[in-house]
């Protein structure tokens, strides 16, 4: 079965918007549900285009469009280039290996923090380098925090290392609550990721004053940086949710 991605829903509204401005059709209700989900969604709002922000139905875009450009020709082209930077962001982060499954898990955990912090590592990965691994540390504390505050465990300004140690905890990932090697390994493994991240972002990040010798992050140790976060971000998230599930159906 065909699964529809964002960047298809994207050029449904496009081409939609361009069939109502050239004498096409387009549904009302698919307008409105494209529009809402682009503009309620914190990631692409901002890039939407002004007028789709403006317009809360066809009749006010067709009022817009009428006016704005008099020959089909031009509207096509208007259309083309206003959504185009939505566009390009879109391909670039499907682009991406491995980020679309992570923005899924963290949007449906709490996109108006947790994803929005996950979206800044995105976005600051070729253009901010300490700025993204700085990110990519908020991020793992934030899903950490909210775990914790989830669970009613109080912290104050533990490290990263220590959130992650009690967040664990919580949701049976600590390597001293299993006996088999393996998962002793595997999770051993994340508490050290984690405890790198934190390194990561105290040598290269931007948090801290740094003196004449700073090492200056390139793009590609953002790129792990991020990656690495928002992989254990992800799973951690994940983790919580089938928990949270598990209680639920047993209730």
């Amino acid at each position: 079965m065909f699964e529809e991605t964002i960047l298809d829903k994207l050029l449904r509204l496009q081409n939609g918007l361009i069939a109502v401005a050239t004498s096409g059709a387009f549904e009302v209700s698919e307008y409105k549900e494209l529009r809402d989900y682009f503009a309620k969604r914190e990631v692409t709002k901002n890039k939407l285009p002004d007028f789709v922000r403006r317009c809360t139905d066809l009749a006010q875009f067709w009022q817009f469009i009428k006016y704005e450009k008099p020959t089909y020709r031009e509207r096509r082209e208007l259309l083309w280039k206003a959504f185009q930077p939505l566009k390009d962001y879109i391909e670039s982060n499907e682009n991406a290996p491995g980020t679309a499954p992570i923005t899924d898990a963290l949007e449906s955990f709490d996109p108006d923090n947790v994803q929005l912090t996950w979206q800044k590592a995105l976005d600051r990965r070729t253009s901010d380098p300490e700025g993204a691994i700085t990110a990519a540390r908020t991020l793992l504390e934030t899903v950490c925090k909210y775990i914790l505050d989830d669970a009613g465990i109080t912290y104050s300004d533990e490290d990263l290392p220590k959130l992650w140690g009690k967040a664990a905890e919580q949701l049976n990932l600590s390597p001293s609550q299993h006996q088999e090697q393996v998962f002793k390994t595997i999770l051993g493994n994340c508490q050290s990721i984690v405890n790198t991240l934190g390194t990561i972002r105290n040598r290269l990040g931007d948090s801290d004053g740094q003196g004449r010798k700073a090492i200056k992050p390139k793009a590609r140790h953002a790129e792990l940086a991020v990656n690495l976060a928002g992989t254990m971000a992800s799973f951690i998230v994940s983790t919580w949710k089938e928990k949270k599930d598990s209680k639920s159906n047993s209730n």
